[in-house]
Formats: structure tokens, sequence, C-alpha cells
């Protein structure tokens, strides 16, 4: 097991910067997920750590080394690709032994790393047997344990779960969550799926172009992200995002005028923020609340909305605000389902979790409210405003 750090790492190609100035510090024994779209740059860090891509610029600290110019196999590292890259003719044994082999391990030894891998990863009944007689995820398992036998410090994960179906991914998930638990050593996955980095990680990078946007756990960037990309893309369904400027500010918060003329309130810091500054709202699904919508009453399945309904609701906007939209569609999930909805305030609309089984009329108005606690505020910069703690908060 080994501490990993980076300071100010970077990559390029040519003219191209594809990796800018990044400082990571991830501790001995952390799960840490590298999420973030296609493109943003995180299998290209993790090539590097691997020393599978050249460092361009900045350390690259394994341990106690600096390990820049070392070679792969010196690292210390194992890792995990997409592709199980499997040799076909061989047993799941040969495959999990070839890499101790060619290291000159004795039989004793390669034979005991093999087994201990194959029991922690459930596998130990299957090692006569070839790769094309496996499943998916027990050929996953093959190439994580030909990964263990090497004892590494760090585990290295280029989404490894990308080409299983998705009962099997939740699966591999469980057994990824548990593979960390006993093993403790430090594990670095990378993936484009938030749902893997939100239920694996202790650390969660998110990335974008090639620059960390926030490092934190899993709980941070979903409540209190740092600015509005990271809160755009953690989540889903994702944050809410509504347009206005600052009508008010005062100790207890602010006060935003949207586009439609409604008012919203939010528990947030003024900062440097002046009377009519652009700002944007975000408020995630499940705190957008609809007055008019009660919770089916006992014996009854379904809850309706229904056109003018919304009216009932205007002498409640007070604090909470008063967002206008109209309905569309509600999906649903089973045991949750979803409200999608069209409003002035929001170029790419809102969605609301409503009970399930929630039924609604297209295009009836409704009024939709949210606590100011639970409104993030972002500057013209898509920075986040610094929320206020509960003593902090007004009392409407």
């Amino acid at each position: 097991m080994a501490r990993l750090q980076t300071r100010d790492l970077s990559k390029r190609y040519g003219d191209t910067d594809i990796i800018h100035g990044i400082d990571l510090d991830i501790q001995d024994g952390e799960f840490v997920v590298f999420v973030g779209p296609s493109g943003c740059g995180k299998s290209t860090l993790l090539r590097m750590i691997a020393g599978l891509e050249d460092i361009t610029g900045g350390d690259l600290i394994i341990g106690e080394r600096r390990v820049n110019d070392i070679p792969p196999a010196k690292r210390g590292i194992a890792m995990v690709f997409q592709s199980y890259a499997l040799y076909p003719h061989m047993s799941l044994y040969d495959n999990m032994a070839f890499g101790l082999k060619l290291a000159g391990k004795s039989k004793t030894e390669i034979d005991q790393a093999v087994r201990d891998a194959a029991r922690i990863l459930h596998i130990d009944h299957l090692l006569d047997r070839k790769p094309r007689q496996l499943s998916g995820g027990q050929r996953q398992r093959v190439a994580i344990g030909r990964a263990i036998t090497r004892r590494p410090d760090v585990f290295l994960f280029d989404e490894p779960l990308s080409n299983l179906d998705a009962e099997l991914r939740v699966k591999m998930r469980l057994e990824f969550a548990r593979l960390h638990d006993e093993l403790k050593t430090t594990m670095i996955y990378v993936t484009h799926d938030q749902v893997e980095a939100m239920t694996l990680a202790d650390k969660i990078v998110v990335l974008s172009a090639g620059r960390v946007e926030q490092v934190g756990s899993p709980d941070t960037l979903y409540h209190a992200p740092a600015n509005r990309f990271v809160a755009g893309f953690i989540g889903s369904p994702k944050m809410n995002f509504l347009d206005g400027r600052v009508e008010s500010i005062d100790a207890h918060g602010i006060t935003v005028t949207l586009n439609s003329g409604a008012r919203q309130r939010a528990d947030v810091a003024g900062g440097t923020l002046r009377i009519g500054d652009q700002v944007t709202l975000g408020v995630r699904p499940e705190h957008l609340w609809l007055p008019q919508l009660a919770p089916a009453p006992a014996g009854q399945s379904l809850s309706a909305i229904a056109p003018g309904a919304a009216t009932s609701a205007d002498a409640r906007a007070d604090a909470r605000g008063a967002i206008v939209a109209n309905a569309t569609v509600v999906e649903s999930l089973g045991d949750v389902a979803y409200l999608y909805a069209e409003s002035p305030d929001a170029a790419d609309g809102l969605i609301v979790r409503v009970p399930p089984r929630t039924q609604v009329t297209r295009n009836t108005p409704m009024t939709l409210q949210a606590e100011p606690q639970h409104v993030h505020v972002f500057d013209a910069q898509g920075t986040a405003l610094t929320r206020l703690d509960a003593s902090q908060r007004s009392a409407a």
C-alpha cells in the first residue's frame, strides 16, 4: 500500500495541453474515483500514473519515490483495463500466474498467490477453465485476480465495468467495494458513470477539460458542489438551473428575481455580488415542492394534478418563492416518479421528484417552491456562493 501524490502534473501533445497542472493527494488505502465526461482527461491521467503515458511536467510520487522516469513494471502498480485481455488458450490459473512466471517467482509463490487471489474473488472453483467458458463478470474477476497476484502498492482501474450489462455492473460494483474492504489497498478507478463514482468512492475527483473541478467525498460533491459544472454533473436526475438577477442582499441570504418575475430566496452569503448581477440558481429534483400535490390518502393509489390546481398554492409562495411551470410528462420508476416541466426560468426545463404513480395532464400550469436552505447560487463565472449554516439562515 502507498500514498500517491501529483504535483502540478501536466501532459502536452505538441502544442496542445491535455492535462493542466493537476495537484492530488491520495492517501494510503483510499478508494479514489476519477469521473467526468468523455474527453475530460481521466484515462490519460490514469495512464500517466501507470507509466503508459509520458509526463510532460510536474511530479508523480508513489510512497516516497518520484516515479516520473521509472518504468511501469517497477512503480508498484497493477492496472485493470476495460478489455479483459485474457489469453484465450490458457486456463484461468495460467492467466493469473503468467505475470509472476515472467517475474521469475517460484512455483510455490505463484501457486499461493493465484489461489489466494482466486479465493478472494470467489473463482477458485474455475481455475481449470478457459476464458471462453466464463461469463463477462467472471472474466473481469480473472483480470482483477491477475492484478492482485502482483500484490501492488496501488491498483488502477480504467472503466473496468463498461463491457458488462446493467445487472452485472451492479453486482460487480458490490464486488469492488468488498475487494477494497478486504485488501485495504490504494485504488484509483476511472469511470464516466457517476453512480459507480458515488457508490464506490471514498473520494471523487471531478475532471473537465484536463482540469480538476473539485475533489471531495460523494456527500460533499452532491450537497456542496464548488461550481455549476460539478452541480450539473453529479446527481441523477441532474440539478435544475434557473436564471435570474440579484434583487437584494442581507446578512441572512439573497433574493433573486427570476426571468419570469418570480422571486426566490436563497440562504447563501452574498460575497462580492451586487444588486442586479446575473446569477444561476440550482435546485435538486427532490428539493422542488409542489404544494398542490399532497401525498395520496390511505387506500388511494394515485395522486393527480389537474389543470388549475396550481392557483391554490400562490398564497404560500413566501420566502420559498413561486416558480411557474407547465407539466409535460411524468416518468415512473416504480418506487419513485419524476415530473418534467417547462418553465420560462429554466432553459433546460425542470425535473421534480413526485410520489409514485402520480398522474399529470400535459400543459397543466403549476407553481413550484424551494426552501431557501436547499437553493444553490452560482455567479456569472459559475462559482458556487457559500451556503449559510442553520444559525445564519433567515427565519423566513
